[in-house]
């Protein structure tokens, strides 16, 4: 673990992004509400803010951080037979929340698998990234062309 001791906590934000690929049929399931297990999203989304909290405890050299706020949209593209997901981390400490907001999207990725998979097992979790980072010794970072 990195010895943080003697940084000055500062205002730090971070947010992710990824996206659950889905079949038509999963789509017009979500967009009708019938999903047998009940809302894919609400219950991703809690379980998202519940990770993020857990980190720390979760990835062996992270430390744990107290969060101000995590955020977490879900957001169904029928279209493009997909799910974005973006999660944001929000605290005031030594290190960075870089880890809080992509544990967040990892596992509402996760849930929403879980939570859909009676529907549609061809599922694909995808391209889970960080978009931003602010705060800290390092500066503003901005992912403008992921990988």
């Amino acid at each position: 673990m990195v010895d943080v001791g003697g940084k000055t906590a500062t205002v730090r934000e971070a947010t992710a992004t990824g996206t659950v690929r889905i079949s038509p049929e999963l789509a017009e399931v979500l967009e009708a509400g019938t999903l047998e297990k009940g809302d894919a999203f609400t219950v991703a989304k809690t379980a998202a803010i519940l990770a993020a909290k857990q980190t720390g405890a979760l990835i062996p050299m992270c430390h744990p951080l107290p969060l101000n706020v995590v955020d977490v949209e879900l957001t169904l593209d029928k279209g493009a037979g997909e799910v974005r997901i973006e999660a944001t981390a929000k605290t005031e400490a030594k290190t960075g929340v870089e880890m809080e907001a992509l544990m967040a999207v990892s596992m509402a990725a996760l849930t929403f698998y879980d939570m859909c998979k009676a529907v549609d097992k061809g599922m694909v979790i995808d391209r889970i990234y960080l978009v931003k980072k602010t705060g800290g010794k390092s500066g503003p970072y901005l992912n403008e062309s992921p990988r």
